[in-house]
């Protein structure tokens, strides 16, 4: 399942979770955020024990956006414990994903 974050909800939802979280920060008209969704969301749905899954709409979440320094989307991090532990930038195949995912669970 995935879970989508506001501004004001991103240190309770992201930076205090208590499992590694894996952050999609995304815009509705990015067709390469569209091309990633199916991937992200199996992703989100094969890990739910073990990973969290965020989706940041950069349109509505300036400030998040800025904070992270998000130039291009779509953008991937992870985080554990509260810090940035990877990222990625672009439209990366489902098995570029879960790889990057399954180093840090």
């Amino acid at each position: 399942m995935e879970i989508e974050v506001k501004d004001n909800t991103f240190k309770e939802e992201v930076l205090d979770s208590e499992i590694l979280v894996l952050v999609d920060f995304w815009a509705p008209w990015c067709m390469p955020c569209k091309m990633i969704a199916s991937s992200i969301e199996a992703i989100a749905t094969q890990y739910k024990d073990k990973l969290k899954v965020c989706k940041v709409n950069v349109d509505e979440c300036p400030e998040t956006a800025t904070r992270y320094k998000i130039i291009s989307i779509p953008t991937l991090y992870i985080f554990k414990e509260g810090d940035v532990v990877d990222q990625v930038v672009g439209a990366l195949p489902k098995t570029e994903i879960e790889e990057m995912v399954k180093n840090h669970i």
